[in-house]
């Protein structure tokens, strides 16, 4: 069976260095920091005291109140940026065959918010189970796509994949072969995540997981830095529209780059801590590279999970240059989580729109906030540190690892006609 195209049509983006598609490129091309102190609660008593925020947000600017009142902040920033796409690959909702779009779609936590504040209101009062009964459904990780597709009218599958800060990953992967298997002609992809309250930002902290630079949180985000302490935590929603190459080339779509495979592992090592020697992470990309049927040495940027943690950034640049080889030195290597935070589900979603924008655009986003050389870092890999790069990339790599092992890695190409 000779498996269909699939390109990319239309993007949203929801994130803490932008609203819309333009402005979040705005953002990633002058090496803008979405970190701040946060203003969504009092954070006098916590380690960390600042996050990237969603800024100038208003749910009303979206939604009517009752409505908004029934949704989570992961789900609204998921209908945000998902219509952002719908329109932005222009779909006429009255031609296409409705049975024959999917949303599958990525959340790590879901309704973080929503869980905490109903168990605090149960927790002050008298025992009497007083809960709202929206609690349920604004909470769980799947209303995300089902909210879209009641908005839209899509019947194709619908469901979301959970697999911590790979989870909107793996939903890109698995849309690319509803789409190749020709089960689809078009699937609405992406993630959201909306953690930072009080329940997100104490549990990473029991961890130890996040940076505590309160003294300076626009830099604290610093992947690759000798002095990085941890991540940031961000929030936001990235929408991708994946459509069967004919099915778009028909109705005359603008495509901005072909998906051409998607890779999965695991590390099967610990609950948190990547292997040290990056078995899982050179499997992962491995097995992307195999998928797409390219070569190593095709690979012109890799968006790096990069997270900003003292393990994880040594580990992935291991394993990159183990599967690269002496290519690596070749290659423009970043991390825009530099800028936006981690974004949790939402991470692979928001960091392949930041590929493909790349490769629109000829033009690498830099890793900011790198003033440190690491001595356990190879001086000769390309970075890009602190500055956007102009490159001519033909084939871009985003990379995005989750809790408990999960591996995922995405790989979009220039079109050939």
């Amino acid at each position: 069976m000779e498996l269909k195209r699939v390109v990319v049509t239309g993007l949203g983006a929801l994130t803490p260095i932008g609203n819309t598609i333009p402005n979040y490129w705005e953002g990633l091309k002058n090496g803008k920091s979405g970190c701040a102190p946060i203003t969504y609660f009092d954070t006098e008593k916590f380690k960390t005291k600042f996050a990237c925020e969603i800024k100038d947000y208003n749910p009303q600017d979206h939604f009517d109140r009752k409505e908004a009142r029934k949704l989570d902040k992961f789900a609204q920033y998921a209908l945000v940026s998902s219509s952002e796409a719908i329109e932005d690959a222009m779909i006429n909702l009255d031609e296409v065959d409705k049975f024959r779009v999917g949303v599958i779609w990525g959340a790590g936590i879901g309704g973080l918010e929503t869980f905490q504040d109903e168990v605090i209101n149960f927790a002050e009062g008298d025992g009497t189970p007083r809960f709202n009964p929206f609690f349920i459904p604004k909470m769980i990780a799947d209303i995300a796509p089902g909210n879209i597709s009641i908005k839209h009218g899509f019947m194709g599958p619908n469901y979301t994949t959970v697999s911590a800060c790979a989870s909107s990953a793996n939903a890109m992967i698995d849309a690319l072969n509803y789409i190749r298997l020709g089960h689809c002609d078009i699937i609405v992809t992406g993630g959201s995540e909306a953690a930072v309250t009080k329940a997100g930002m104490g549990g990473f902290n029991a961890m130890h997981a996040l940076s505590t630079r309160n003294e300076s949180p626009e830099t604290a985000s610093r992947p690759f830095d000798a002095t990085r302490d941890g991540f940031v935590l961000g929030e936001g929603a990235g929408a991708l529209i994946l459509e069967e190459y004919e099915h778009a080339k028909k109705r005359g779509a603008k495509i901005y780059a072909e998906v051409i495979g998607g890779g999965m592992s695991s590390d099967a090592y610990h609950m948190t801590a990547p292997h040290p020697d990056g078995i899982g992470v050179e499997r992962v990309m491995l097995n992307c590279l195999r998928d797409a049927g390219i070569d190593a040495s095709e690979v012109d940027a890799i968006n790096t999970h990069g997270t900003s943690t003292p393990l994880g950034d040594v580990a992935e640049l291991k394993a990159i240059s183990s599967i690269f080889g002496d290519h690596t030195h070749k290659i423009n290597i970043n991390s825009t989580k530099s800028m936006t935070g981690h974004l949790l589900g939402a991470a692979g979603a928001i960091e392949a729109i930041a590929s493909i924008l790349a490769m629109q655009n000829n033009l690498v986003p830099p890793t900011i906030n790198h003033t440190t050389v690491d001595e356990n870092i190879d001086p000769k890999l390309n970075l890009t540190l602190n500055k956007a790069q102009p490159r001519d990339i033909k084939v871009a790599m985003s990379n995005t690892f989750g809790f408990g092992g999960h591996n995922a890695c995405v790989l979009f190409k220039k079109l050939d006609a």
